[in-house]
């Protein structure tokens, strides 16, 4: 049997973000091979993610992006079963992840979760049962929308970090000029109408 140490409990730990004692068993069953136990956490990630699959994700984050040419713009809502998540940068950093990506998707739920995941190990629907494994609370890609238009603005209510929050609008006018102010001003209207 291999000595299974600190260090390796440690590097296996940063590498899938699994926690300690998990990390220390996946070792311990694959007798010190990393690559082994990082299968071996990824195959319980898995079951622990389809065990919490049942119960009820109606809180977590909506996040908003716009193209760099104020183009196109998109809208995704990622949830969990309680709001604390959506204070976890973990969950965030997936949000921003999820919402950049939706940029380059024809904008519906189902292309998105089917595309190719940030992180390149699977697609984003891998990547959420990845988190739901991390983190420990179930999570559904709700829904996803994108718009294309001259000019697309956003405006995210109960903001817990830039570009995310509890509601979020997007909006695309066609005209010239300036329109993304106009832009912001309709979006602050639609959520306050609580849509």
């Amino acid at each position: 049997m291999a000595q299974i140490t600190a260090a390796l409990v440690k590097g296996l730990r940063d590498k899938t973000g699994a926690g300690m004692m998990d990390a220390k068993k996946a070792l311990v069953e694959t007798e010190g091979d990393m690559e082994a136990a990082v299968d071996w956490l990824r195959a319980k990630g898995l079951s622990k993610a389809a065990k919490k699959s049942g119960r009820t994700a109606a809180d977590g984050l909506v996040g908003a992006a716009i193209s760099a040419d104020g183009k196109t713009g998109a809208v995704v809502e990622l949830n969990a079963e309680t709001d604390f998540v959506a204070r976890n940068e973990t969950f965030q950093t997936a949000v921003r992840q999820i919402t950049d990506l939706a940029l380059t998707t024809d904008g519906t739920t189902e292309a998105l979760a089917a595309a190719a995941a940030p992180d390149g190990d699977g697609n984003v629907d891998d990547m959420i049962k990845r988190l739901v494994a991390t983190i420990g609370e179930n999570m559904t890609l709700r829904r996803a929308s994108q718009i294309k238009a001259d000019s697309v603005s956003f405006y995210i209510h109960g903001a817990e970090a830039e570009g995310m929050g509890k509601i979020g609008v997007l909006v695309g006018l066609n005209g010239s000029g300036d329109l993304g102010d106009a832009g912001r001003k309709v979006a602050m209207h639609v959520a306050a109408t609580a849509p």
